[in-house]
């Protein structure tokens, strides 16, 4: 079973027809002071990252003994000390990633590229983790993908976030494959003036886009969650693991539609989840240096 994440969340066009002066005045001013707020804390996670940073370095430098020799339990407060200090440095990056989302500025970058090359490295980055969990992870390359242009570090960070996810949930033992293969994605379309709000398919003659999936042996996830899980600081209520800010799948939504594409999960629970995103081969309209 699978839905499709809904399109990020914006501001819906309001008619002045529609509602008096003083409710466009009081959605103007929620709408500004979220905005202040949003960037206010945006401003303070920032200032945490250097002194967070420094803190991270200097645990390392004890680790490495060059101040001094360590015993055993020493080393274990120390490997604790840089766990936590990544996560709540993974958890600034996140805020600070979301915030830059919420507010418009992100730009969006395409270059010809073989997306191949892109995963494989996301896993080479990935595989310790999965390995100090007992996970395995599986990727193999598919030579039916050509080159086409992409925003490679924005896919990175969609395929990291669905790693993690997996790797959070995924048992000791456990299995996550990372897959990507040409994709015919059928877009329903309004034909012409003529036949109204008549949707059709286009006819697709070859491949116009890029699937990536990554699935995991879980604990899967119920229906009804199939889309809230894509909301911004969403998570389960159906489970103990409750680490993190409900971010990571919401910031891999809007990244997708950054690229024009969709994004979903398909689970039914106790047989894990498969996560998928398509981005198209041609990328959006514009400048394919930037698009906010």
């Amino acid at each position: 079973m699978s839905k499709e994440a809904s399109a990020p969340a914006a501001a819906p066009a309001i008619k002045q027809s529609s509602v008096s002066v003083p409710e466009l005045q009081e959605y103007s001013q929620l709408q500004e002071r979220y905005l202040r707020t949003t960037n206010a804390l945006a401003s303070a996670a920032h200032d945490l990252k250097t002194p967070l940073a420094i803190l991270n370095g200097y645990v390392e430098l004890l680790q490495s003994e060059k101040l001094g020799g360590l015993n055993e339990r020493q080393r274990e407060v120390l490997r604790d000390m840089r766990s936590n200090g990544h996560r709540l440095q993974h958890y600034i990056q996140d805020f600070l990633s979301f915030s830059v989302l919420e507010t418009g500025e992100l730009k969006m970058r395409f270059e010809a590229g073989n997306i191949n090359v892109c995963l494989s490295e996301v896993c080479r980055l990935w595989s310790p983790r999965f390995q100090e969990t007992a996970l395995a992870l599986y990727f193999l390359a598919n030579d039916k993908l050509q080159e086409f242009p992409y925003d490679a570090p924005k896919v990175e960070r969609i395929v990291s976030n669905l790693l993690e996810n997996a790797s959070k949930f995924t048992p000791a033992g456990g299995t996550v494959w990372l897959h990507a293969e040409p994709y015919m994605w059928e877009r329903r379309t309004t034909s012409n003036a003529n036949v109204g709000q008549e949707r059709r398919r286009r006819p697709l003659a070859q491949p116009n886009s890029v699937k990536i999936s990554v699935s995991d042996t879980g604990p899967g996830i119920p229906p009804e969650y199939h889309l809230e899980i894509f909301d911004d600081f969403f998570r389960l209520p159906t489970t103990e693991k409750s680490e993190g800010m409900g971010l990571g799948l919401a910031i891999a939504r809007r990244l997708v539609h950054g690229m024009d594409g969709k994004i979903w999960v398909e689970s039914e629970p106790g047989a894990g989840c498969k996560f998928s995103f398509i981005i198209p081969l041609n990328p959006p309209a514009g400048d394919s240096e930037g698009r906010k």
